[in-house]
């Protein structure tokens, strides 16, 4: 459950409640997405990638792939 450390973590160092990233998630998408939605994707695993771009988006960043060392690559992580 990496992505919801991630995006908890991000969250916190940019003060920013899940209510509002749900509130900006449904104005971007046009569709009702709730704080309970968000954080229930987030316990289960299940938050979509293109919905962890939106989010990285609302807080200012980007999600990029990045190469690891040739040795890590073969193991899963």
């Amino acid at each position: 459950m990496r992505v919801k450390k991630d995006i908890k973590k991000l969250l916190l160092e940019n003060d920013v409640s899940i209510t509002y990233i749900a509130k900006e998630m449904s104005k971007y998408t046009g569709k009702n997405i709730s704080r309970s939605n968000i954080s229930q994707k987030l316990i289960r695993g299940t938050l979509k990638y293109e919905e962890a771009l939106l989010i990285g988006q609302i807080l200012g960043y980007d999600l990029k792939f990045v190469r690891i060392n040739e040795m890590l690559a073969n193991k899963i992580i």
